[in-house]
């Protein structure tokens, strides 16, 4: 690399907060729970909020509720943007 990019590289990075620089994932106000990110996989696999239910013996309710609190995490309205959100978090792997 030219040593002016180098330079140029060292120089924006002494100056970033390390908020801004750190993994994606940290950008969530609070972390997902284990059972909220199996939820997550379920929407992400297209999975009706019955099949998810029954696939995790909950009851529908329970799962509204772990996708509301998914949805209020990743700052989003719906699954489809969850599951996108999810993604470029590098949530679902």
């Amino acid at each position: 690399l030219p040593s002016s990019l180098i330079q140029h590289a060292q120089d924006w990075l002494e100056v970033m907060p390390e908020a801004e620089i750190s993994a994606p994932a940290d950008a969530l106000i609070e972390a997902l729970t284990d059972r909220e990110l199996d939820v997550l996989r379920h929407l992400a696999a297209g999975k009706s909020n019955r099949q998810i239910a029954d696939e995790l013996v909950v009851s529908v309710g329970t799962v509204k509720t772990h996708a509301r609190h998914i949805y209020e995490k990743l700052s989003v309205n719906n699954r489809t943007h969850a599951v996108a959100r999810a993604r470029e978090l590098g949530l679902l792997g």
